[in-house]
């Protein structure tokens, strides 16, 4: 299967293409969302905490990625682990997380170019959560989304060197927010510093799951890259780390940079904190690019690892085998990107709302997914003892145990009776509906023969 892609995916492309996914555009329109309900220290609280569990999640797909560098990821590990059901759960709970990230990227579009460039949208189309949606606002989203799908039918270094450009200016502008808190940020704006307290954490710890969802994209495109593979596992790591003080460093910037009554009113915290910490609007119009640039980092991400996610689902004869199809000439899975640009295309039409259904919804499949490695890395460690881990966790039950337990308890604040619970009837309705298509999905799959052929391979 993997020798259907170009290794044409250098050190420093992975690296960027993984930083990029976990750092998109959350950091610059959810800002103000996480110091108003936890303050700068009960944020950064929330991020330790999530970034813990993050990187125990990494060092298992790490490990799992430089063993067995194929497409597919988590689908490849659980399904070797134990069977292609439970690989096929795994595999769509983590596509799930991409597609919510690609869909609220789609809807994120328009609300920062209107940010930019005030326009007065015109042919109202519905109300849909108490937002006006227009067709011209849609129309920006839909266009950018056509615009992502295009650059990557057309191949994967195309898409990796816009990928890191664009990753290199959102980092250099978020450290000159930064530079501004510590240069002319006032202590006096953290005077809530904790927030809502523990519920006010909560709220910014289910979060976390769907912001840093993108390291993971790494072993989706394991066999397209050109290292050694434990050196995939080492950047991996590193990625989580850079997006892990990237993201409490813009909490400290936006909590210094804005007062809790601009916080109330603030449509983009991070945007107006880059304005008053330079006193100037040109500065908040430049951060806000940076968030454009963000926007296309991740959406680019998800569709390359999205798309290799459905390829090797495809190959195994879990959904239709048109997800399976390789472009002869770009070496890319272009029935996959197509059917992820037209969910990107279309999720505009739910309006502004959808930006909090997306987040939350996709949270929750992302960390099944990441629950079910974790058990895979486990149970591989015991039934696998001589296969090859260029990149070996030393202390490996410790860190399985608490990737297991940690994930767990992510599901739980999920649940109804939570303070953080997915809200009904919306965010529950897309969860449902996820699982809902995939099953029809897996059940027209052309299982029985792709399904022995791969367990043939593996057990040669």
């Amino acid at each position: 299967m993997s020798n259907k892609f170009s290794k044409s995916m250098s050190r420093a492309d992975v690296l960027f293409l993984s930083v990029g996914a976990m750092l998109g555009w959350g950091w610059v329109v959810l800002s103000g969302d996480w110091i108003s309900k936890a303050g700068f220290l009960g944020t950064a609280i929330a991020f330790l905490l999530g970034g813990l569990l993050v990187t125990f999640i990494g060092l298992t797909y790490a490990e799992l990625a430089a063993a067995i560098p194929e497409t597919g990821g988590g689908l490849v590990f659980v399904q070797r682990a134990f069977n292609d059901r439970l690989g096929y759960i795994a595999a769509w709970s983590v596509l799930f997380g991409y597609v919510s990230v690609i869909t609220f990227e789609a809807v994120a579009l328009p609300t920062v170019i209107d940010y930019i460039i005030p326009v007065d949208h015109q042919l109202f189309l519905w109300n849909l959560g108490g937002w006006d949606i227009y067709l011209t606002w849609v129309l920006i989203g839909s266009f950018g989304s056509l615009l992502l799908t295009s650059m990557n039918y057309f191949g994967i270094k195309p898409a990796a060197i816009f990928q890191n450009i664009l990753t290199i200016a959102v980092i250099l502008i978020g450290l000159v927010l930064v530079f501004g808190a510590f240069a002319n940020g006032g202590s006096e704006h953290t005077n809530s510093i904790l927030g809502e307290g523990v519920g006010g954490v909560m709220t910014v710890l289910i979060m976390i799951p769907f912001l840093f969802v993108g390291f993971d994209v790494i072993p989706q495109i394991a066999s397209e890259v050109k290292a050694p593979p434990k050196v995939i596992g080492r950047i991996l790591i590193f990625s989580i780390i850079l997006a892990i003080v990237f993201y409490i460093l813009i909490a400290y910037g936006v909590s210094v940079g804005l007062t809790p009554s601009q916080l109330e009113v603030t449509r983009l915290a991070t945007a107006d904190a880059m304005t008053n910490l330079f006193r100037s609007p040109v500065f908040g119009t430049i951060l806000v690019i940076g968030g454009v640039a963000g926007i296309v980092t991740s959406w680019n991400a998800f569709i390359i690892g999205g798309s290799r996610i459905l390829f090797a689902m495809a190959e195994r004869g879990m959904i239709p085998k048109w997800f399976a199809y390789i472009h002869p000439k770009y070496k890319t899975p272009t029935h996959g990107i197509i059917f992820l640009g037209l969910l990107g295309f279309f999720a505009p039409f739910l309006g502004h709302s959808a930006l909090n259904w997306f987040v939350n919804a996709g949270g929750i499949g992302i960390v099944i997914g990441y629950m079910l490695v974790s058990i895979s890395f486990m149970k591989l460690r015991k039934t696998e003892p001589d296969l090859e881990r260029p990149y070996k966790i030393r202390n490996w039950k410790l860190t399985g145990v608490i990737a297991i337990i940690l994930s767990i308890i992510f599901i739980t604040f999920y649940l109804p009776g939570m303070p953080s619970a997915l809200v009904w009837p919306m965010e529950w309705l897309i969860v449902f509906g996820w699982y809902g298509i995939g099953t029809i999905l897996y059940l027209f799959g052309s299982r029985k023969d792709s399904v022995k052929k791969f367990k043939d391979v593996s057990s040669t």
